[in-house]
């Protein structure tokens, strides 16, 4: 699971206080070039889900601070949202908030033949996260082999 590159680690002080202070959880941050525009996304939730109105506070409230610091050089995009239904599982808390329910696991090489796993997740300790597949068998990957865990959308 990545750590946060240098704009993003910049960005996150300036973010934290405001999305604490809305009563919400800072699911990602993000900045990435995709074609020639940059792109700073926050992904926000709160029990319930989150709304228009909270997104827009957090937007305008990160625009005030960051046209104040100035912590990112070039021109970028700033987009405000929810997870969605396949939210991202990235910090300690969300394997413990999540335990129990269907995940979808990424991996960056093979283990086993299959780069992408899904199962009911059973924890992560010790930088080993276990899921439990659909046939029973337990399946562990060290949290450094992992591109990304998401919730599994399952109709």
């Amino acid at each position: 699971m990545a750590k946060p590159n240098n704009t993003e680690a910049k960005v996150l002080p300036i973010l934290e206080p405001i999305i604490a202070e809305k009563g919400l959880e800072l699911v990602d941050l993000e900045f990435v070039k995709e074609g020639v525009n940059w792109y700073l996304r926050v992904y926000i939730d709160k029990d319930g889900g989150v709304n228009i109105d909270d997104c827009e506070a957090v937007s305008r409230a990160l625009e005030v601070k960051l046209d104040e610091k100035d912590p990112i050089e070039q021109a970028y995009i700033l987009e405000v949202s929810s997870p969605g239904i396949d939210r991202p599982l990235k910090k300690d808390a969300d394997f413990v908030k999540y335990q129990g329910e269907i995940i979808d696991v990424k991996l960056y090489k093979a283990q086993d033949g299959s780069k992408q796993y899904q199962g009911r997740l059973l924890g992560l300790e010790n930088g080993v996260l276990s899921i439990e597949e659909e046939n029973g068998n337990v399946v562990k990957f060290e949290q450094k082999d992992i591109a990304s865990v998401r919730l599994a959308v399952i109709f």
